[in-house]
């Protein structure tokens, strides 16, 4: 047979690279199809069988991941072939590269079986953990598994595949290669790279080009089941991807330490000591069921509930908290007509660690990435599944793959439908995809579709008020304004690109708020909307000094219930956090739930007198931490050092400690119990454990 000079194929060193991508990938595939016949626990018949669909799509996922195997592994015989001169030196270092890749990889392989025959697990960077106990791990598999025919069968195994590639180097480099013009040249390479990129991207559809998502592990995870989550794995990849999250990252010893004083704050008489995973040990846990309460609305059907996600909002950018430029016309009405709450921080900055927070009811206090990151954290437990009686939405205009937010969100929520890029009929404007605009009309339509007697749940994320800060030219007659260059520094914010992008988070706000009146689903709604987190600011001189020189304007945002027709207007002065949200809907709702985590009811008494809510003001390892209250800010390293006691709204920022024992000695064990037990929670709240 003979290759046509005008094809591609006719190049000896490409047709080298897609027989040795292709023949990767078909080994790949097979032992995924070996994964899922002889070692998975997935079935598709009986009472336990799988959703057909859904299993082909977790094995599609996971060739997606075999073929970006597949592709990385080709890259360095792709660089090495492009190399002049040197030849027999280039093919001598080429087949070095193969020796090594083939046997790691396969071995890899092999181990990923016996993994997830003893734990359940695919193979990942938690593996190393063995490595401390090495003779004791090295006896157990001596004597678990049939180690020498195992060693046999990969070497066989490992040669086997060697020689196929050695063959497909004498068929293919072995030729002479023939002249080749210019235009096919870019044209072969051209096409290479966009299937190199597809590839190892893993994807070819809803690709946001300015901000492409590569495939991740949490794409696996869509259904939620873990069984067959494992299916859309790959070991090598999965290694990699985890290789960020093998500490146990907290302090059993400091957790049981401070559990009076945690047990008090929650409410819980006596921590109970519960069995957890080999991961977590015995924990203190501080669950407890809440009763229906008195405080609970009194309708005729549940209401509905709408979280609004406000993207960098910090509460030194409006009017409700003294901003003199008048950013916010549309929230700071929506606070006087609604419960207020004047003093509600989120625990830590960043936006997938606020959707950890807002979910699980923890503060993300993981000192590498955020905990949305970590495969090893999924399932968790919220408070969100006692809602049954409402249909869940989570909608947001860009990919929900970023930071993992989809893993955690679909294997924690039951029942949640995800709504993202990809889905909507509205044009992508940037790299969040669409405008918060089209979101909110978009999700308007979604909530007008809902049948009137079936209450929803939905979250909203927005993402306009983020840089690159676009504005979308269909935006409902939003008129751009500019502060002067002499106002700027002291305006709270640090360019005019930023002052507009939150004018028009704003402006949104009141067009949704409009729609959902016209809709017909307005009164019978709470509408709960929160910032994220604070974005970069300028001087804030009409806020007192401890929000600027402290860091707590980071985590200082609006926090708004609104209702109108179902509960008044009021103000909330007390220190509250986003953890607090879902318990109090909860509570109006008149919901009976398990709360397993640190977030409580606004409306209940808190035991330790002057509310208090953790905060982390500095992040990474080593963590700035504090608990703040409506008066005082308590802040120290994680270790305990360098503890200080500030009176938020003094402008002298006098360290009280001396001057407050009471109050610095209360507020200090509260800061090191909270934090510490949230770094625990992290893993102990996984769905089941606290059971």
């Amino acid at each position: 047979m003979t290759t046509n000079i005008n094809s591609p194929l006719a190049y000896p060193r490409l047709r080298y690279l897609l027989a040795g991508t292709g023949v990767f990938f078909v080994v790949f595939a097979l032992l995924r199809a070996g994964f899922y016949l002889w070692a998975s626990e997935v079935t598709l018949y009986g009472a336990e069988a799988a959703d057909v669909a859904t299993v082909l799509e977790t094995l599609g996922i996971g060739l997606r991941f075999d073929l970006r195997l597949a592709i990385v592994l080709m890259l360095p015989p792709a660089l090495l072939l492009l190399l002049p001169g040197w030849k027999s030196l280039r093919i001598k270092a080429l087949r070095i590269w193969l020796v090594l890749a083939i046997v790691l990889v396969t071995l890899v392989y092999i181990v990923d079986f016996g993994h997830y025959a003893y734990l359940g697990w695919r193979v990942n960077a938690t593996l190393a953990r063995f490595l401390t106990d090495l003779q004791i791990s090295r006896d157990m598999v001596w004597q678990s598994y049939p180690v020498v025919w195992i060693t046999l069968v990969w070497l066989v195994a490992s040669a086997a595949l060697f020689v196929l590639f050695l063959r497909l180097e004498r068929r293919t480099l072995d030729h002479p290669p023939r002249p080749v013009g210019k235009a096919a040249l870019a044209g072969v390479v051209a096409l290479t790279v966009v299937f190199g990129f597809l590839g190892v991207l893993g994807r070819v559809t809803n690709i946001n080009l300015a901000n492409p998502v590569p495939l991740r592990w949490s794409d696996a995870f869509f259904s939620g089941n873990t069984r067959v989550s494992m299916l859309g794995l790959n070991p090598v990849i999965f290694i990699w991807s985890t290789s960020r999250f093998t500490d146990d990252s907290y302090d059993l010893a400091e957790v049981e330490k401070y559990a009076g004083e945690v047990a008090a704050y929650l409410g819980v008489a006596q921590p109970e000591v519960r069995t957890g995973s080999d991961s977590t040990g015995d924990f203190p846990s501080f669950a407890r069921d809440v009763p229906l309460q008195p405080h609970r609305l009194k309708t005729q059907q549940p209401p509905n509930v709408v979280f609004i996600h406000l993207e960098s909002l910090g509460g030194s950018v409006t009017g409700m908290h003294g901003n003199p430029h008048n950013p916010t016309p549309n929230l700071d009405a929506l606070a006087r007509e609604s419960w207020f709450l004047r003093n509600f921080y989120v625990p830590v900055t960043g936006t997938a660690k606020t959707l950890w927070a807002s979910i699980t009811g923890i503060p993300d206090v993981s000192r590498a990435r955020s905990a949305t990151r970590n495969p090893f954290l999924l399932p968790q437990h919220t408070v969100l599944n006692a809602f049954t009686a409402h249909d869940k939405h989570y909608a947001l205009g860009g990919s929900a793959g970023w930071a993992n937010m989809n893993a955690l969100i679909m294997n924690s929520i039951d029942g949640v439908h995800l709504h993202e890029e990809g889905e909507w009929k509205s044009p992508n404007i940037d790299v969040w995809g669409i405008s918060d605009l089209a979101l909110f009309r978009e999700v308007d339509a979604l909530l007008r579709a809902q049948p009137r007697d079936k209450p929803f749940f939905i979250f909203i994320q927005t993402a306009d008020n983020h840089a690159p800060f676009t504005i979308p030219s269909d935006n409902d007659g939003f008129e751009l304004k500019e502060l002067p260059a002499d106002v700027l520094p002291n305006s709270g914010f640090r360019s005019n690109a930023q002052y507009n992008a939150v004018r028009l988070l704003d402006h949104n706000i009141g067009r949704f708020m409009a729609m959902a009146k016209a809709g017909g689903y307005y009164d019978n709604t709470i509408f709960v909307l929160y910032g994220d987190h604070n974005g970069r600011i300028s001087h804030i001189p009409f806020m007192s000094r401890a929000y600027e020189e402290l860091n707590l304007e980071s985590l200082h945002v609006p926090g708004i219930i609104h209702a109108p027709k179902l509960i008044p207007p009021h103000v909330t002065e007390d220190a509250t956090s986003l953890i607090d949200l879902l318990p109090t809907v909860a509570g109006l709702l008149g919901i009976e739930y398990r709360n397993t985590t640190l977030g409580r009811d606004i409306q209940l008494p808190a035991p330790e007198g002057e509310r208090a809510v953790p905060l982390v003001l500095r992040e990474g390892a080593f963590p700035l931490l504090g608990v703040v209250t409506s008066r005082y800010l308590l802040q120290m390293n994680a270790d305990g050092t360098q503890a200080a006691l500030y009176e938020v709204g003094s402008d002298k920022l006098e360290n009280l400690a001396g001057s407050e024992p009471e109050a610095f000695a209360r507020l200090s064990a509260l800061a090191r119990g909270l934090h510490e037990t949230a770094r625990v929670m992290l893993y102990s709240n996984k769905a089941g454990a606290q059971r």
